[in-house]
C-alpha cells in the first residue's frame, strides 16, 4: 500500500436500503464528502430512475460522480475507478473524510482492489453476440454465460448486456471463464486503507420499500423523464437503456406494454437486482453489517455506524 495513502469508507448495501440517505446524514456528522458508487447516477438526466439526491441535498453535502456523463456515453469501470481516484484525492487535501456510497458492486472492487486486465475486445465476437441479444434476448445470452462461467453468471444481472457479452468474449478468446482470471480480487487491497459498512435489510422489509421506491418514481414523473431522454438528438448508449426503470419504461413507449406491466417488471428487477448485490457481497468479507428494521430511523443507523472499529472517526 502507498505510503499515506487516502483512507476510504464504504458504505454499501441493497437498492432501497437506505443508505443514501444515511451516507448523507453520517457525512454531515464526521465532515466528509461523498463518492457516488452507482452506475447510473453517473449519467445527467436521469435523475428520477436512480433516485438520485437533488441538488438542495447535494449542496448540503458534496457528491462526487454524479452528473458526470452524458446517457449517450458508454461509461465504462476504468473511468469510474479514474475519476474517483482523482476525487479521493481532493477530498483528502481539503482535510475532510471520503465516504463512498453505493451499491454497485464491480465498482465498489474495482476501486478497491484494482481493475481486471483481461484481453483486448474483439468486435467481430461482440457484434454477433449484441446482435443476437436483439433477436433473441439477453436471457439467451445469460444462459449461454451460465453454462460457460455460473461464477459470473451468478453476480452479473440478466439485463448488464455489457457485461455479459464481456465474460462470454474472455471465455471465447482465453477458453477460461472470466471468473478465474479474475484472481487478482482475492489479493490483499493495495491502494487504499478501506473499511466496509453495509447497511441490510430483512427480505420482506427490502421488498416493501423496493414496491414503494417504484411508486414514488413513477409519481415523481418517471415516464416523462424517459421520453425526454428518447428525444434527445443522441441516442441512449446500452447502458444507459438497460438501467432499472429506464429500460422497462422505454418498452411500454416502444413497444406498447401496458403501463401496469412495465411497473410490475421495474418491481421483479429490482428485486433480481437485489438478489445479484447480495451475491455480490458476499465477497466482501470484511464488512461490517448493520441489520435495519423497518422501524429503523436514518439518525439510528449512523448512531450505529459510529459505533463500527476502524473508521477513523468511532465514537
Amino acid at each position: 500500500m502507498p505510503k499515506n495513502a487516502t483512507p476510504i469508507t464504504f458504505l454499501l448495501g441493497c437498492t432501497a436500503s437506505g443508505k443514501g440517505s444515511a451516507g448523507r446524514a453520517l457525512a454531515g456528522r464526521i465532515g466528509a464528502e461523498i463518492v457516488s458508487v452507482d452506475s447510473m447516477k453517473v449519467f445527467r438526466r436521469m435523475d428520477i430512475g436512480t433516485a438520485k439526491p437533488s441538488q438542495a441535498r447535494r449542496q448540503l453535502v458534496p457528491h462526487h460522480l454524479v452528473d458526470v456523463a452524458e446517457p449517450s456515453e458508454d461509461f465504462s469501470v476504468a473511468a469510474f475507478v479514474r475519476q474517483a481516484e482523482g476525487a479521493a484525492t481532493g477530498i483528502a487535501e481539503r482535510g475532510r473524510h471520503v465516504l463512498a456510497v453505493g451499491g454497485t458492486a464491480l465498482y465498489i472492487k474495482a476501486w478497491s482492489e484494482g481493475l481486471f486486465d483481461g484481453p483486448s475486445a474483439d468486435p467481430v465476437i461482440r457484434a454477433e453476440l449484441t446482435e443476437k441479444a436483439e433477436r433473441l434476448g439477453n436471457d439467451i445470452l445469460h444462459a449461454e454465460l451460465a453454462k460457460l462461467d455460473p461464477e459470473a453468471a451468478s453476480r452479473i444481472h440478466p439485463n448488464d448486456l455489457r457485461r455479459i457479452v464481456r465474460a462470454i468474449e474472455v471465455y471465447r478468446i482465453t477458453g477460461t471463464p472470466i471468473s478465474e482470471l479474475q484472481t487478482q480480487w482475492n489479493q490483499q487491497r493495495t491502494k487504499h486503507p478501506c473499511t466496509f459498512i453495509g447497511l441490510r435489510r430483512s427480505l420482506e422489509d427490502q421488498n416493501h420499500r423496493t414496491n414503494l421506491r417504484v411508486r414514488r418514481m413513477m409519481e415523481d414523473g418517471l415516464v416523462d423523464e424517459v421520453e425526454s431522454l428518447l428525444d434527445e438528438p443522441t441516442d441512449l448508449s446500452i447502458t444507459a437503456r438497460q438501467a432499472l426503470g429506464y429500460a422497462e419504461v422505454i418498452q411500454h413507449l416502444q413497444e406498447g406494454t401496458p403501463i401496469a406491466d412495465a411497473v410490475e417488471m421495474i418491481k421483479i428487477n429490482t428485486r433480481r437486482f437485489a438478489k445479484a448485490q447480495r451475491t455480490w457481497f458476499k465477497r466482501f468479507h470484511a464488512t461490517s453489517w448493520i441489520d435495519l428494521s423497518p422501524d429503523s430511523t436514518v439518525e439510528e443507523a449512523v448512531d450505529q455506524i459510529l459505533t463500527i472499529e476502524g473508521s477513523g472517526w468511532s465514537t
